[in-house]
């Protein structure tokens, strides 16, 4: 199922914004995309209109925040078709608001969902990846990695975190190719989580220079394709009228 030029990929958050259009473009370059999300029955039309279109699709339901669930997603995916070559930890959420707001369970699921959802994955494919000696691991940070807004501080320390544990984990292993993905501003459902009205106006306006997904899932199929011995540590993607 897999040679040079075709992978078996997982990608979380694979149900809608950069995660769908990742899973399009992958498949076009004719790799094998496994596409996990909680919403199983939005992955199965994906996967649906990828195979009509001639690629390779599965669907596996996936919490990313249950390390049993993350485990048991990848022991399925590896049952089906025998290995994983990549993992695309994507899933991602972005409630903005003032810290004086404390809006505490939004900051407790940011770090369940994009540090311990990272992390999840990270645990799930690393034994295996490294028994084979060979893998790519890429992670979805943000221009919130490199710098802090206004009222996305936390969101900001999880994408700081997220490059950081990809740099770590680059460092100690021989084997594993890690990749960081930054997005600037991307068309995604990432805003519809914001809850605070200040904060919602804030983005609203501050999207208004907007990428679209494609433009993240093309720097993904990119670092893919690089040679084994090549790693692309990090690609940072903005529009160009981008102020950051």
């Amino acid at each position: 199922m897999t040679h040079a030029t075709n992978k078996v990929i997982l990608i979380t958050g694979a149900s809608s914004g950069i995660g769908e259009a990742a899973a399009y473009a992958l498949a076009e370059a004719g790799h094998s995309v496994i596409l996990t999300a909680r919403r199983k029955d939005r992955l199965e039309a994906l996967a649906k209109k990828i195979s009509e279109n001639g690629g390779n699709a599965r669907a596996y339901a996936l919490d990313v925040t249950r390390r049993d669930n993350f485990n048991a997603a990848v022991d399925a995916v590896v049952k089906d078709i025998g290995h994983i070559d990549v993992l695309i930890n994507n899933a991602g959420l972005m409630p903005l608001a003032p810290l004086a707001a404390l809006k505490t369970n939004e900051w407790e699921r940011m770090i369940d969902v994009n540090i311990k959802g990272v992390l999840n994955g990270i645990e799930a494919v690393l034994p295996r990846m490294e028994a084979r000696g060979q893998g790519h691991i890429i992670n979805t940070a943000s221009i919130a990695a490199h710098h802090v807004f206004p009222t996305a501080a936390v969101y900001c320390a999880t994408k700081y975190a997220v490059l950081a544990i990809s740099t770590g984990l680059r460092l100690e292993s021989k084997n594993i190719r890690v990749t960081v993905i930054s997005p600037g501003v991307v068309e995604s459902e990432l805003a519809d989580t914001t809850t605070d009205k200040a904060a919602k106006q804030w983005l609203t306006d501050f999207r208004r220079l907007a990428l679209k997904p494609s433009a993240i899932a093309n720097a993904m199929v990119y670092a893919i394709a690089q040679p084994e011995d090549v790693n692309v540590n990090e690609i940072i993607v903005q529009p160009t009228e981008a102020a950051y």
